[in-house]
């Protein structure tokens, strides 16, 4: 089967739209902006010393530190980089991300690199909001069951996968192996980050599932696009240093919550891309001011930015001592992505190595909502969503079913129990009206109608 086109659509001018952000949980990652690799790769062995590069007096654009973009620099890798020669190393690469971006550096990065020991100790003193709420939130899209918390899984996803991070205006690279190394196209993906900083800003902070992974998707998609071209240069027009030989210790995924996070960087690249061939970096840099409103923009180019989401409502049903969690805007929304994650990361779709996120399952998506429901230590939810036509509702309602399949579940009606023993041990209710598909999810099949009554 086939998503349905675009143009075969109708026009969702009929539904009312979303004007606001309503808060969540974001999807678990470092305030800090991070280079989530599919495989971790290392680099030529330098001093951990934070090194300031900055502008000149009489700089220009591709132009660094006395370094131009195509310049070569006598470097010996083999024995380590003295500060001199990574000096050269970070100036060049920056006068080539300059080059290639079409931004000047305008204040100094401080260039770091720390093992990934270290890393993940950072991380296991960092501390994740949110508590019960992203838990629940994290359960509904299949990608992190009761057996485990959020925050563990994404410690495992991010301290065996991330090659590099951006914060506070300084770029850190994660090295393998006890001397510290650097990768300079890792460093080139950071370094655009810092131009995104100086020139552009980050975008509104979004506080939804899906929010949050939308904006990811013009940022990472940005500094992904870069580092691709980058190394496309390499050897064609640039002498570049060689990259080391990866220790494939990033090579297998090591969470299913992956599956959500690495989005932005496997589709965000196209489309930059597209909004490039609309009009070149300056349309990229205008996409700041109007950040992509869903990832369902980010996956399909060419519904950015008209085709915004559509406002869904879920309203309170509830009985027998459960509530809404008590926060202001219990709700959030996870997006054409993640629901394309869960059918991935639970085996209703096959993808082998590649991580294409429009599929029939889950394109034709127009907006969806998701309400964490409490009673006592019991948890349970209503995830309603909306399709653009009665076929898309009906794709994925066989997909959800099938997921549900996947992790054992029997079914009487339309209620489904997955068995004690799995971790998405759990009774939903599945209905389809029209096209709107609701799920409501409750810990037993007695408690379906009190997290949400059926009218």
């Amino acid at each position: 089967m086939r998503a349905v086109p675009a143009s075969d659509r109708p026009p969702r001018s009929s539904r009312s739209r979303s004007s606001s952000s309503p808060s969540s949980p974001a999807p678990g990652r470092d305030a800090a902006l991070v280079l989530v690799a599919l495989l971790v790769t290392a680099g030529c062995a330098v001093p951990n010393l934070p090194l300031p590069i900055g502008s000149d007096g009489d700089d220009r654009l591709g132009w660094e530190g006395g370094y131009a973009a195509t310049d070569p620099i006598a470097v010996r890798t083999a024995d380590g980089l003295n500060r001199s020669e990574r000096e050269a190393v970070v100036a060049r690469t920056m006068a080539r991300v300059e080059a290639i971006r079409g931004l000047e550096f305008t204040r100094e990065v401080d260039v770091r690199v720390v093992s990934r020991a270290e890393y993940r100790d950072r991380r296991a003193n960092a501390t994740g909001g949110d508590g019960a709420f992203r838990e629940q939130v994290w359960e509904a899209a299949f990608l992190v069951g009761e057996r485990a918390t959020v925050g563990e899984e994404l410690d495992a996803v991010y301290g065996t996968s991330v090659a590099g991070y951006y914060a506070g205006g300084d770029v850190v690279v994660v090295s393998e192996g006890s001397t510290p190394t650097i990768d300079t196209r890792t460093l080139a993906h950071e370094l655009v980050h810092a131009l995104q900083d100086q020139h552009l800003g980050f975008g509104p902070d979004r506080r939804t599932f899906d929010g949050r992974l939308a904006r990811d998707g013009l940022i990472e998609g940005d500094a992904t696009a870069v580092e691709y071209a980058y190394e496309a240069r390499c050897g064609a027009e640039w002498s570049c240093l060689p990259r080391p030989d990866r220790d494939g210790s990033g090579s297998t995924v090591p969470s299913n919550a992956y599956f959500a996070l690495i989005q932005p960087y496997a589709e965000g690249p196209a489309f930059v891309n597209a909004l490039r061939e609309r009009g070149g970096w300056a349309a990229v840099n205008d996409a700041y001011d109007r950040v992509p409103a869903s990832t369902e923009q980010v996956i399909h180019p060419a519904r950015y930015p008209d085709e915004a989401p559509v406002e869904v409502r879920i309203e309170d049903r509830s009985s027998d001592g459960w509530t809404r969690f008590e926060r202001d805007t219990p709700r959030t929304t996870l997006g054409e992505a993640t629901i394309y994650a869960a059918f991935r990361a639970n085996g209703v779709v096959e993808g082998g190595g590649r991580f294409d996120y429009s599929h029939p399952l889950s394109a034709g998506w127009a907006g969806d909502r998701l309400v964490p429901y409490r009673n006592g230590d019991a948890a349970g939810y209503v995830w309603r969503i909306e399709w653009d036509t009665e076929r898309d509702a009906r794709e994925f309602t066989r997909g959800y079913r099938d997921l549900l399949a996947t992790r054992g579940a029997t079914r009487g009606g339309n209620v489904y129990v997955i068995p004690e023993g799995d971790p998405y041990a759990d009774a939903f209710r599945v209905t389809r009206e029209g096209e709107t598909v609701t799920v409501v999810n409750a810990p037993t099949r007695g408690a379906l109608d009190d997290v949400h009554r059926v009218e």
